[in-house]
């Protein structure tokens, strides 16, 4: 996942802060912060459901923000971000965590191309997690 991080946010400009927030398995109510890469410091911790990470945690599909402004979800975590993309990373029907990439533009992920490579992220990091979850997991 550092690998993951470190290399999209280097090759990708527009990818202002690109990684990843893991369930807590000692509360699986909570998404911590995972390996990441980027120009901010994110909120550490925040409870599944809160945010855009938690959203798609919750919701088990792709949220996507061209205008963070806009979004009630959203928690700020820089006032220069202005698009975020929130994937979940899913093992099986359970959210194990969530990938998630912020840009300084506009409607950076509102290209369907720009959403897929987000997407296709998640789903190979998804690949080395184990394929059992514990139980708390799968009803996050």
């Amino acid at each position: 996942m550092q690998r993951v991080s470190q290399r999209i946010h280097l090759h990708i400009p527009r990818y202002n802060w690109v990684g990843f927030y893991l369930v807590d398995k000692k509360d699986p109510s909570t998404l911590v912060l995972g390996p990441n890469a980027g120009s901010f410091t994110p909120t550490p911790k925040i409870t599944v459901g809160q945010g855009l990470c938690g959203f798609a945690a919750t919701m088990r599909r792709t949220i996507v923000a061209d205008n963070v402004a806009e979004e009630p979800h959203y928690i700020q975590a820089s006032d220069l971000v202005k698009s975020q993309i929130s994937v979940p990373v899913l093992v099986g029907a359970a959210a194990a965590g969530v990938f998630n990439v912020e840009s300084y533009f506009m409607a950076t992920f509102k290209p369907t191309v720009e959403r897929d490579f987000v997407e296709n992220c998640a789903k190979l990091v998804a690949k080395c997690f184990p394929r059992t979850l514990t139980p708390a997991l799968v009803n996050v």
